[in-house]
């Protein structure tokens, strides 16, 4: 008979897993000194989906995790636009969505900025011309930064937020 806690008193058979980008570290070193000069404080972001299929909301949950870990580069998510410098909208902009998506942008603080991220919140994507959809946000918002992709890398996405940093400082 097998004793049940030999299972529990096997040794560790998990190896730790050091991975370092480089490329991720010198763009969230670049980051992390802009935003202070011009936000004077952590850049918030409110996510808004305005009709995708979650692929890109997936890529956008994966900056929190702890190989991208955003929040160590002065970027992070919250939950009211009142809150919010960067409103990132995520998926076509169908009809039934686009009033919501106006009051988050209105709800928001000065100076705000917009982001579209994906091929759907760009231009409509694959769904561009159907009778639901008006299209990509800069139908109804200004867009300051577009980040392509289908779904765009959480890389990707973060190097769009850098271009946002860069483009407000001017």
């Amino acid at each position: 008979m097998v004793n049940p806690l030999s299972f529990f008193l096997r040794p560790k058979v998990t190896e730790t897993f050091e991975f370092r980008d480089e490329e991720l570290e010198a763009l969230g070193a670049e980051i992390r000194k802009e935003i202070p000069k011009i936000f004077g404080h952590s850049l918030a972001i409110r996510e808004l989906d305005s009709g995708s299929d979650n692929s890109t909301e997936i890529e956008i949950s994966n900056l929190g995790n702890p190989h991208y870990d955003v929040e160590r580069f002065g970027i992070s998510f919250v939950a009211s636009p009142r809150h919010a410098d960067v409103l990132m909208v995520t998926g076509a902009v169908t009809l039934n969505m686009a009033e919501a998506v106006k009051k988050t942008y209105e709800a928001m603080p000065h100076p705000k900025y917009v982001i579209a991220v994906g091929d759907d919140a760009c231009d409509g994507g694959i769904y561009k011309g159907s009778y639901a959809v008006l299209g990509g946000v800069d139908k109804i918002l200004p867009v300051d930064v577009k980040i392509p992709g289908n779904p765009p890398s959480p890389k990707e996405i973060l190097q769009g937020i850098f271009a946002l940093v860069k483009k407000a400082s001017k």
